[in-house]
C-alpha cells in the first residue's frame, strides 16, 4: 500500500484520503502551477497510514477502552483521556514500511532542495466541517522540521494530536 502522495498526485477528489490542506494544495498545483503560479511542492501521508500504524502497533483496543463511557462535559476526564490516548499514539512504535516511505519522499525533497531541507507537518482534518463544528486548527502543525529524525518525530506527534481535547469533543 502507498502511504504517501505527491501534492500534484491529489486532488479536491481526495480529502477523504489525505485531508483538506493537502487536497487544496494539489488542486493549487494542477490549476494554479500551468498559469505560473509557484505552489510549494511536497507530500501528504495518508489517512491510511493513520490506521495502518494503529492497527500495526496494536492499539486500536487501547484506543476504544481510553474513549469508553467518556463524558466531554466533564473537562477533567476529558483532558485526562486526551493525554493517554496522545502519548500512547506517540509513543508507540510506526510500522518500519511506512517509516520507510516517509523517509524516501523527504529524501526526494532533500535532491531537490538541499540536504536537510526544511518541511512542515501539518494534520489536515479528512472530515467536512459542520454547520456546529469547524475542525479547522485542532490539530497540531509543526514548520521548520529538518531531518529525517526529527520528520518521523513530528509525524507521529500530528497523529497523536488527533486526540486534542477539542478534536475528541467534536468527534464525539
Amino acid at each position: 500500500m502507498k502511504f504517501v502522495k505527491w501534492f500534484d498526485e491529489i486532488g479536491a477528489e481526495d480529502v477523504a484520503l489525505v485531508g483538506g490542506k493537502n487536497a487544496s494544495l494539489g488542486e493549487m498545483i494542477r490549476n494554479l502551477g500551468k498559469k505560473g503560479v509557484n505552489i510549494p511542492p511536497g507530500f501528504a501521508i495518508t489517512a491510511e497510514a493513520y490506521k495502518y500504524l494503529v492497527k500495526r502497533a496494536g492499539i486500536r483496543q487501547r484506543i476504544k477502552d481510553i474513549l469508553a463511557d467518556l463524558d466531554t462535559h466533564d473537562m477533567e476526564d476529558l483532558a485526562d483521556r486526551g493525554e493517554k490516548l496522545r502519548n500512547l499514539i506517540a509513543h508507540s512504535r510506526c510500522p518500519r514500511d511506512l517509516e520507510e516511505e516517509i523517509v524516501v519522499s523527504y529524501r526526494k525533497m532533500e535532491e531537490r532542495f538541499g540536504k536537510s531541507v526544511d518541511v512542515a507537518v501539518r494534520s489536515s482534518a479528512t472530515a467536512e466541517d459542520l454547520p456546529t463544528a469547524s475542525f479547522a486548527g485542532q490539530q497540531t502543525s509543526y514548520l521548520n522540521v529538518r531531518g529525517e529524525g526529527d520528520l518521523l518525530e513530528r509525524v507521529m506527534d500530528c497523529f497523536a494530536s488527533l486526540f486534542t481535547n477539542r478534536a475528541i469533543s467534536y468527534r464525539v
